[in-house]
C-alpha cells in the first residue's frame, strides 16, 4: 500500500478504476448478460437464442473488459516509471483481480445464503 501512496494520486485513481472494472467483470457482466438473456427467451420464448446470445455476449464484453484492464495497467506501469520507480509489470492488475473475484465470491454467497431464499441443506429430506 506504501508503494501505491508513493506513486501519487493518478495511480491510486488508476488501480480504484481497475477495481471497479473488474467488479464489472465478476458482477456486472453474469448479472447483465442474465438480463440479456431473458428479455430474449421472453420476446422469442427460445431457450437455445438466449442462451446463445448470452454466450456470445460474455465472450464479447469479457474480451473489451480485459483490453481495458490491461490499457489501465499500462498506465498504471506508466506512471511508476515516470515517477523513477522500478516497473510493477501487471502485479497490480493481478492482485486487483484476485481481491475484486473475493469481493464477488463473498457477495455473492450473502445474497445466495441470505436474501434469495435459499437453504444451504434441502429442506423436507428424510434423514
Amino acid at each position: 500500500m506504501r508503494d501505491l501512496l508513493r506513486t501519487g494520486t493518478g495511480a491510486a485513481v488508476v488501480v480504484l478504476i481497475m477495481f471497479i472494472g473488474s467488479l464489472g467483470l465478476w458482477i456486472g457482466t453474469p448479472l447483465g448478460l442474465l438480463w440479456v438473456g431473458s428479455k430474449i427467451q421472453g420476446a422469442t420464448s427460445s431457450l437455445g437464442a438466449a442462451v446463445g446470445a448470452m454466450a456470445v455476449g460474455v465472450v464479447c464484453v469479457i474480451l473489451v473488459l480485459a483490453y481495458v484492464l490491461v490499457r489501465l495497467s499500462d498506465a498504471y506501469r506508466a506512471i511508476c516509471v515516470s515517477r523513477g520507480r522500478v516497473d510493477p509489470g501487471h502485479v497490480v492488475l493481478e492482485g486487483v483481480l484476485v481481491v475484486s473475484a473475493s469481493v464477488a465470491v463473498v457477495a455473492f454467497a450473502i445474497w445466495f445464503l441470505l436474501f434469495a431464499g435459499a437453504s444451504p441443506v434441502p429442506l423436507g429430506m428424510n434423514l
